[in-house]
């Protein structure tokens, strides 16, 4: 398994339409983020996604990328987070 050092969780979350993960893989790939892993749900109208990425090539730094999810997600209308895999793991732990 390969070490969380460079990982990051994305989690989005919001009212299910066309092409979010469109627009959250295209943020990803411009920025030379890798998906290792994504998981997608819809309940209803709610739509929910949690991807694992590596950022061991990209072009910037985690906090960038948090801050070019949020404008992504703000103009569709969904809540994009992105944590480093370590912290989300000790918050989301039982």
């Amino acid at each position: 398994m390969k070490s969380s050092q460079n990982r990051a969780i994305i989690t989005v979350v919001g009212t299910d339409q066309v092409g979010i993960i469109a627009r959250v893989s295209m943020a990803l790939s411009n920025q030379n983020v890798n998906i290792l892993d994504i998981s997608q749900t819809i309940l209803q109208d709610f739509f929910t996604m949690i991807m694992i990425v590596d950022l061991e090539n990209a072009k910037i730094s985690l906090q960038e990328l948090q801050v070019i999810l949020k404008e992504n997600g703000e103009a569709i209308g969904v809540q994009i987070n992105a944590q480093h895999e370590d912290i989300f793991k000790f918050m989301h732990r039982i």
